[in-house]
């Protein structure tokens, strides 16, 4: 199955952490909501390599997300099957209710980012259920 997904992270304290061509980014501890694509070829098994990279089990730093998952911990996963490709708007959506990190996930696109931070779980959990419902939508 393909189409786009959203990690919900939990981050215990905060770090500062160098992301690639970003550079150092101060991470508040809190919530992240990471938001991806999964319509290739392997679909929704590419949250499995996140788990993986999350877990220690590949250390491969490929995406911007991969220098944040090992701080980290899952707290969920919210799906939506499609061939549409709706990341960026996911994104954007739960980007109206959560304060985007900038530039980090979407080198490319022209979103602000695809990664959103919220001090509070079930602001996040909300956040990115009520993006991708909506897309339902579209």
């Amino acid at each position: 199955m393909r189409g786009i997904y959203t990690l919900i992270l939990g981050l215990e304290h905060e770090i500062r952490i160098k992301v690639g061509s970003l550079g150092e980014i101060l991470f508040p501890q809190g919530c992240y909501a990471y938001t991806g694509s999964a319509r290739g070829p392997g679909g929704f098994r590419r949250i499995n390599r996140h788990i993986a990279v999350m877990n220690g089990e590949n250390a491969t730093r490929r995406w911007h997300i991969d220098y944040l998952l090992p701080h980290v911990i899952l707290r969920d996963v919210i799906t939506t099957a499609t061939d549409m490709d709706l990341e960026c708007e996911a994104a954007r959506r739960i980007g109206v209710n959560c304060i985007p990190v900038p530039r980090f996930g979407c080198s490319d696109c022209r979103c602000t980012s695809h990664l959103h931070y919220s001090p509070s779980y079930r602001e996040m959990l909300f956040a990115c259920r009520k993006a991708h419902r909506d897309l339902l939508d579209l």
